[in-house]
């Protein structure tokens, strides 16, 4: 198989993601989606890499990967619901206003 579409489609999968923080500046739950589109992208990188070149540093890194995505999102979704609650938005303007 050809090399070229695995690296392409993993390249445009991280540039929506890149996309989709640049122009969501609003809403924290899409840009939480779109930090975790860009990792699943590197994880096919480093998965096609880990393949093509017989090696299985990248499936063991490409785990750790995930392993810590899933825990980014579910912490951030967690603190994202409570916000919701307080506040009745998860907007990114009244997150700034919030005080400590």
């Amino acid at each position: 198989m050809n090399l070229l579409i695995f690296i392409i489609v993993p390249a445009i999968s991280f540039f929506l993601g890149v996309s989709g923080i640049i122009f969501n500046k609003k809403n924290a739950i899409l840009i939480l989606i779109s930090v975790e589109l860009m990792l699943l992208a590197i994880n096919f990188v480093f998965l096609t890499c880990s393949v093509y070149l017989d090696d299985r540093i990248g499936q063991i890194f490409a785990l750790l990967i995930l392993t810590v995505a899933a825990a980014e999102s579910s912490i951030g979704l967690g603190l994202l619901v409570v916000y919701y609650r307080m506040q009745g938005s998860v907007s990114i303007d009244s997150i700034n206003l919030m005080r400590g």
